[in-house]
């Protein structure tokens, strides 16, 4: 134990509520990433879990996350090429299509991005509601993330709604590295995934993840809610290394970093 860090009831002086200016300078990528399947891909996620390890309640992590939560995801967002998804989440979660926000439009500008990060679903089956907003109404065109042997009317589905198909595996489903390869090709490198827990845990497993932003909310759910990634994991676990905490309101944001 190195350091122990007292908890009171006293503000501390200093206590402001930081700008999204503030919180982007903290969560930028690495201006040259180490790690990944190739120079300059970062893959990060960001998960939220109760302090007994749910990644949900009732089926969605909304219940668990708080109005700072919600700005840092707004934040990473904004920072992003693109986030992937699993198609679960987004049946779960009712994704939509990422919208521009001003106070990234510098920012995104000043890096080459678009105004907001392409959504990215991986799916084997391609069993996706093609009449969503995130395919018929997204600001920048959105991406399914498959394998070779997904079926091959599932894909003319999704590229007749105007997603773009994108091959990364010899399977039905991406094979992870590959997919990585397959979007920084595209012109995607900063990665954010959100889940949910079975493609973390393929992430996990194969060695890709570069960094987890894990937000550890201040509730007990009990019952049999998944954690942030549930799935085959690698032979030995693998070591993060804390990069940095914030705190609100007994939320913890904390930030990992692959060794």
């Amino acid at each position: 134990m190195r350091r122990l860090l007292p908890v009171t009831d006293q503000t501390p002086a200093d206590d402001r509520e930081w700008s999204l200016d503030e919180l982007a300078d903290a969560y930028a990528y690495p201006a040259a990433a180490e790690g990944g399947p190739g120079p300059g891909v970062w893959l990060r996620a960001n998960m939220v879990s109760s302090l007994d390890g749910a990644a949900q309640h009732d089926g969605r992590s909304q219940p668990l996350s708080c109005d700072a939560d919600m700005r840092i995801f707004g934040t990473l967002r904004g920072l992003a090429d693109a986030v992937v998804v699993g198609a679960e989440t987004v049946r779960l979660e009712g994704y939509r299509p990422a919208r521009a926000r001003e106070a990234f439009a510098a920012r995104r500008k000043a890096a080459g991005q678009g105004p907001a990060p392409a959504i990215v679903v991986v799916s084997a089956s391609l069993r996706l509601d093609f009449s969503l907003p995130l395919f018929t109404e997204p600001l920048v065109e959105t991406v399914v993330l498959t394998g070779a042997a997904a079926p091959k009317d599932r894909v003319r589905a999704a590229e007749r709604a105007g997603a773009r198909v994108v091959i990364a595996g010899d399977g039905p489903g991406a094979d992870p590295a590959e997919a990585l390869r397959a979007l920084a090709e595209q012109g995607l490198r900063r990665l954010l995934t959100e889940g949910g827990p079975r493609l973390l845990a393929q992430f996990v497993a194969s060695g890709v993840l570069d960094e987890l932003c894990l937000t550890v909310s201040p509730t007990m759910t009990a019952g049999d809610a998944q954690r942030i990634a549930g799935g085959p994991g690698p032979a030995v676990p693998e070591r993060f290394a804390l990069s940095s905490v914030l705190e609100e309101a007994g939320f913890l944001f904390t930030r990992y970093r692959r060794i």
